[in-house]
């Protein structure tokens, strides 16, 4: 039996094996999030229902990131290990629906095709997150979680442009009306290779750690068995989460509410307010959003080159978490905002640029925030956890937060949903102002 004494620090591509399969569930999130209220308005949904459409999705991650974690906290194999396992499940499932999701035909297929996307991505992602930190000692926790932001970016911005390339190698972005393009279905198939691929990378480069007592581990489980049990467990953790968290879930609130927006209007206020095309059969329209998906992609770019300089810094020296954090989501607020104000479309550029340095800082910074704050046997349950908080501002979005929002506070024109985006990114920002513990905003 073999016990964890203390965990040994990692190089650089140690950490990028154990990372890697994040290129796919990116790729995954990327086409999602970039392309599916695209697909949606193809199908003829209105500007002020895509929302909605995207409501499963979140609804399920609701549900799945918690028991999931739930589940891999109390797995272990000697040859398939605690998270390995459900990189797989999730892997294999995630394919199928990317795959499959651009030859939906109806509304009600497209809609059910993102929330088995979505819940299939969770059942990998979440592991990802706890397996940094079953891995690395506390003083590679920001390095590790930076790491995996470097290959989430790469990830978004080869995805975002997938579209865009396939029509670059002649491949048509057009079609009758109510079809998804070819651009579209061979970015999706593309992408789905990618996923798979890239989690059986990590899944065979990675060895992980058993329980320091695998005994004691197996008699707390036998002891906890059961159904009701474990959501016994689960609310009791919910209940007792630590006040770090609860401070993080509101920036965390704000910040997915702001992309949440973006992913669900970008496409119709920017090809409606920059580009001014509506039709969404005509070739401007389908060249408008191939430009957006492209314009998308610097926010991946950028986010990746952020998310290298703080891999060098933090391989380095010891950085204030908090301060990162809210001086990276303030400035992705103002690149939602410029969007109102620009006059040419290159200066999306700008725009996503400064969005990116908001997201690589989302995707890393408050992880390693939570991770140095919570029992390491509950980290697979806590990183579900937190993600409710993901999934909640999703939620209100998608059941007319956004509609109501933009329309009260700025005006009718769906622009203002980019405008809405900024401000909530903005609030994210400041809300990090109420964290003080030092082992959340400090490496040990």
């Amino acid at each position: 039996m073999l016990k964890i004494i203390e965990k040994p620090r990692l190089n650089f591509w140690q950490i990028w094996n154990m990372s890697f399969g994040f290129l796919g569930i990116q790729f995954g999130f990327a086409l999602q999030g970039g392309f599916m209220s695209r697909i949606f308005q193809t199908l003829g949904a209105e500007k002020d229902a895509i929302p909605l459409l995207w409501i499963a999705a979140p609804l399920t991650g609701l549900l799945v990131q918690p028991i999931v974690g739930y589940l891999s906290d109390r797995t272990w194999h000697p040859t398939f290990g605690r998270r390995k396992p459900f990189f797989f499940i999730g892997a294999v499932l995630s394919t199928a629906a990317l795959f499959f999701a651009p030859y939906s035909s109806a509304l009600w297929m497209a809609a059910g095709s993102l929330w088995i996307l979505d819940a299939s991505i969770n059942i990998s992602m979440e592991p990802f997150r706890a397996l940094v930190a079953d891995k690395l000692p506390d003083s590679q926790r920001s390095y590790g979680f930076v790491v995996q932001t470097l290959i989430i970016g790469i990830g978004t911005w080869v995805a975002s442009n997938l579209p865009w390339m396939m029509t670059q190698i002649g491949i048509p972005n057009t079609a009758e009306p109510g079809i998804i393009p070819d651009s579209v279905k061979f970015a999706f198939g593309i992408g789905a290779f990618v996923l798979l691929s890239s989690i059986l990378f990590t899944i065979f480069k990675t060895e992980e750690y058993p329980p320091e007592d695998l005994q004691i581990f197996q008699r707390e489980n036998e002891e906890s068995k059961g159904f009701f049990n474990g959501f016994k467990e689960i609310f009791k953790n919910i209940a007792e989460m630590p006040l770090v968290m609860k401070k993080l879930g509101l920036v965390q609130f704000f910040s997915w509410f702001a992309f949440f927006t973006m992913w669900s209007f970008a496409t119709p206020a920017i090809t409606e307010h920059i580009f001014k095309s509506t039709d969404t059969s005509s070739v401007a329209y389908n060249d408008a959003a191939d430009s957006v998906g492209n314009y998308l992609g610097t926010y991946g770019l950028v986010s990746m080159f952020f998310a290298l300089i703080l891999a060098f810094v933090t391989s380095k020296m010891k950085i204030n978490r908090k301060l990162v954090h809210m001086f990276s989501l303030i400035a992705g607020g103002f690149g939602f905002i410029l969007i109102y104000y620009i006059s040419a479309p290159w200066m999306l550029h700008i725009c996503f640029a400064l969005v990116g340095i908001s997201w690589a800082s989302i995707l890393s910074m408050p992880y390693a925030m939570l991770s140095g704050t919570v029992n390491p046997k509950q980290m697979g349950v806590y990183m579900g956890i937190f993600n409710m908080f993901i999934v909640i501002p999703q939620i209100v979005a998608a059941l007319g937060g956004i509609n109501f929002l933009y329309k009260f506070l700025f005006g009718e024109e769906v622009i203002f949903t980019m405008v809405l985006a900024g401000t909530s990114l903005i609030l994210a920002g400041l809300c990090n102002l109420l964290i003080t513990d030092r082992g959340a905003t400090h490496d040990v």
